[in-house]
């Protein structure tokens, strides 16, 4: 499954635009906006598929102050149990 991440520069900073899948190898980009302290937010609406890495850099992003941007409910909610510390047992 092919990934694209866009860059869309504004006043405020970095703006990353992710369609497709996000996996470990597919990271660097981020991980740079991140450290550079440019990355504003991050748009995610078309990711289909991630990685257990991709959420705890995502986890990271956010706790970090970067937007996610129409986040899937599926991504959403395995960031939350990441914050949680793992899956909730019922």
């Amino acid at each position: 499954m092919p990934y694209r991440i866009d860059r869309v520069s504004t006043d405020q900073g970095l703006i990353l635009s992710v369609s497709g899948r996000l996996a470990t190898e597919d990271l660097e980009l981020i991980r740079m906006a991140l450290d550079g302290r440019r990355l504003v937010a991050v748009e995610l609406a078309e990711v289909e598929l991630v990685s257990p890495d991709a959420v705890q850099l995502l986890v990271r992003a956010e706790a970090e102050g970067i937007e996610l941007r129409s986040c899937p409910a599926y991504i959403r909610e395995w960031i939350r149990n990441e914050r949680e510390g793992g899956p909730r047992s019922e």
